[in-house]
């Protein structure tokens, strides 16, 4: 079966089903229709499905040229009917992996895929998770209730991990271009989801089990999230001591050997750093061990948002301020600079702060004309033009995500107080507060 299975991924009759059309899942679909393939997309969110069939992006950094070339080659089907699943040859689920209210793992968006998919999957799919998880998932979420509706995985259907790397805005690095790591849950597995990939990235790197992906993929975002934790960290020391971390961070920059710029920030962003290294942490008690390193890297990132707040009181108390019934405006929602993904971001957890003690908020960002639906915070807010006029109505001005849209000589010439999450100002500038 496998052989017959390859042989259709060569002559590109091999239909590629991508579930969930977010941050992954799309550009995974659109490069796999750029490499030759059919792809059906299934997505439960019905306004995706209009916007793609209308050859519309919803996500900035994918541009609307590349959606359209993709809807007129007519190898793109996109339904949010899950009955469809029957259709394509392989079935790659690209849906979040958020945390609960007590960190722990929350991987119902698998699970409930996983009990929609399975009364529809059939002999001879490949079955690939692409979400960040903890090691074992595969095994317990995929593999598992294929079993039990009686198919042989390796024989009769395949199951495979290969964890997303995207990298919302970056222009050095796409889905193509970035090296795929795959693990199989069988030597076949392994070798048709293999060669499915090849078809579709430029590289790919095997490993020996779908535990070992799942568990580089979190080494990969726990490395960042202690790295940060720990320049965080520094940031505060070098603070205190009238140091600018961010000349220190240049300097030890320029050293060609055993070290790699990490920056400061007003907290982490984005659907992994913030959240993937509790992964692990939560699995490992399971075997008795507590992850103290990553804990503490994860407390320190965590209170970011709080060093914030805290410096802004401190600039307002300088200009006779109080943060009670102050205007503040937060520059920036995204998570990072020059995208529109405003998952997990520090500055909704700064403006709650921000809030919470009585001052008055407002946002400008160019890429969220309103403030977008969350499921942890909530604005009836939209965003306030960048402009001489609106800069001299606030008592401060929050860089929180430093876009590139924004015009810094304006903000430095026409804001009372700057408060620097992002080190656009050298330390010591008038008027500004690095934070």
């Amino acid at each position: 079966m496998v052989d017959a299975l390859i042989q259709k991924i060569d002559q590109r009759e091999y239909n590629i089903g991508i579930v969930g059309l977010g941050y992954v899942g799309l550009p995974l679909a659109l490069t796999a229709i750029e490499a030759g393939f059919t792809v059906t997309g299934l997505d439960i969110d019905p306004t995706k499905i209009e916007q793609l069939r209308a050859g519309h992006t919803y996500i900035k950094h994918i541009g609307e040229e590349r959606v359209r070339k993709a809807v007129e080659t007519g190898r793109l089907h996109v339904t949010s009917d899950y009955s469809e699943a029957a259709v394509p040859d392989c079935l790659i689920l690209c849906v979040p992996t958020p945390l609960g209210k007590h960190m722990e793992p929350d991987i119902s968006f698998i699970t409930n895929t996983m009990d929609s998919l399975l009364p529809h999957i059939r002999k001879g799919q490949l079955i690939s998770l692409e979400s960040t998880t903890y090691p074992g998932t595969t095994f317990e979420t995929v593999v598992t209730p294929v079993q039990e509706k009686g198919f042989t995985v390796g024989e009769d259907i395949f199951v495979a991990y290969s964890p997303e790397r995207e990298d919302p805005g970056n222009p050095n690095f796409e889905t193509k271009t970035i090296a795929k790591v795959v693990g199989g849950h069988t030597a076949n597995c392994l070798e048709l989801a293999k060669k499915l990939y090849n078809q579709v990235v430029d590289n790919i790197h095997e490993v020996s089990s779908c535990e070992v992906a799942e568990t580089a993929k979190l080494l990969e975002n726990i490395y960042r999230a202690v790295n940060i934790g720990l320049v965080n960290e520094m940031k505060i020391v070098t603070d205190r001591m009238g140091i600018d971390i961010w000349e220190v961070i240049r300097a030890a920059a320029t050293k060609p050997f055993g070290f790699t710029p990490f920056y400061p920030g007003p907290g982490l962003g984005g659907h992994c750093i913030p959240i993937d290294p509790f992964y692990l942490t939560w699995k490992a008690k399971e075997f008795g061990v507590n992850t103290r390193f990553i804990e503490l890297a994860g407390q320190v990132n965590h209170d970011m948002p709080d060093y914030v707040l805290h410096k802004t009181i401190e600039g307002l108390n300088t200009q006779g301020k109080s943060l009670k019934g102050s205007k503040i405006l937060v520059l920036g929602i995204a998570y990072k600079k020059n995208i529109d993904d405003a998952r997990e971001s520090p500055s909704c957890e700064i403006m709650e702060l921000l809030q919470s003690y009585g001052a008055e908020i407002a946002y400008t960002d160019p890429h969220f004309p309103k403030f977008p639906v969350m499921r942890e915070h909530s604005f009836n807010l939209s965003s306030v033009p960048f402009d001489e006029a609106t800069l001299s109505q606030f008592d401060c001005a929050l860089i929180a995500t430093d876009h590139d849209a924004f015009d810094y000589e304006l903000l430095l010439r026409v804001a009372p107080l700057i408060i620097d999450a992002r080190g656009r100002y050298k330390r010591g500038t008038p008027k500004v507060v690095s934070a």
